[in-house]
């Protein structure tokens, strides 16, 4: 089939949107199908396609109606991100609950996203999660060996409660030998501005912007944990990576967390709460044990993560919204 798959990330952009979309284009052309890639809905690409597959629902409002009424019955799948699931979709209800209804089929990125998925709506679910390749060998970059390293990596923005790290940090006893170095694009010039002034004024922390996806590797490989502090999150492609790379991972307690590691993973924290968090980082500095136990549970996870796996789930999901609309 000839599948047209829009993000709202341009090309070149290292958004986790722009990410996906290429990551599943790849995948779904290992099944055999033809793919396109946009940004906007071309009437010539619409024309040629079988397929829609959208990423992001609010987002993608404009161009899922476009297809409605240019392609008739053509079937439509929408990705739906954090933001959808937890925000828009009660901010801006009307466009996104839209979406989703004119929707075949719906993709979720975590275990537990249906619960927010309107109940009529939640037979079209297909749970696709994230995957990342299988980590090679990296030379660990140069670090100080007295200093026990954790990685925050993802964008600066609002969703990500990007420096809460960086405040559990500052709640540390002096001996501890915790420092948090966070890789990630500012989303503006407010939250560059942020994550300057706190490495000024915070010993413990050191922000290294973004950096290709290559070094973020090498930076989990020089890490003893990863900490994901997110307010919300629709299956953080980063814990995937984390949990590819054996990287135990400190999580807010959110349902985009607790849907990859599992709603009784030991390691997580509740949302927003920085002495909670401060606790983990040093429970996991001062008690090899209890991190060697994270350890061991993401290397179990790590098989969830396969780009295999991923690429069963994306046929599932085809296969199932054309199923449901045999008139495309």
């Amino acid at each position: 089939m000839n599948l047209l798959l829009l993000t709202p990330a341009p090309p070149g952009s290292l958004s986790g949107n722009r990410a996906t979309a290429e990551r599943w284009a790849g995948l779904f052309e290992n099944l055999g199908h033809q793919v396109t890639v946009g940004t906007n809905l071309e009437t010539r690409q619409a024309n040629e396609a079988d397929v829609l597959i959208a990423l992001h629902a609010w987002r993608s409002r404009d161009a899922v109606s476009r297809w409605r009424a240019e392609q008739g019955r053509k079937p439509v799948i929408v990705a739906l991100t954090g933001t959808d699931l937890y925000r828009f979709q009660y901010s801006h209800p009307q466009q996104t609950l839209a979406t989703m209804a004119e929707a075949d089929g719906l993709i979720v990125l975590h275990h537990l996203a249906w619960q927010v998925v309107p109940e009529a709506l939640r037979s079209r679910i297909t749970v696709v999660l994230q995957s990342a390749a299988t980590p090679e060998p990296a030379g660990r970059l140069t670090t100080d060996n007295d200093r026990f390293d954790l990685c925050v990596i993802g964008h600066l923005r609002e969703e990500k409660a990007p420096l809460r790290a960086a405040l559990a940090a500052r709640l540390l006893p002096p001996e501890s030998r915790i420092h948090i170095l966070q890789a990630g694009k500012a989303h503006d010039h407010a939250w560059a501005k942020a994550a300057g002034e706190e490495m000024a004024s915070n010993p413990r922390y050191q922000w290294l912007g973004e950096i290709p996806r290559a070094q973020a590797s090498q930076l989990m490989s020089q890490c003893r944990a990863m900490v994901i502090s997110s307010t919300m999150e629709g299956g953080a492609n980063v814990v995937s990576e984390a949990c590819r790379a054996g990287l135990p991972v400190l999580a807010s307690d959110i349902p985009g967390n607790l849907g990859l590691l599992g709603e009784n993973y030991p390691g997580v924290y509740p949302v927003g709460d920085e002495q909670a968090l401060a606790g983990l980082m040093l429970r996991a500095e001062r008690e090899p044990g209890w991190l060697d136990n994270l350890r061991r549970i993401v290397d179990g996870l790590a098989l969830d993560f396969t780009p295999e796996r991923e690429q069963a789930s994306l046929e599932e999901a085809l296969t199932k919204a054309v199923a449901l609309n045999p008139a495309g």
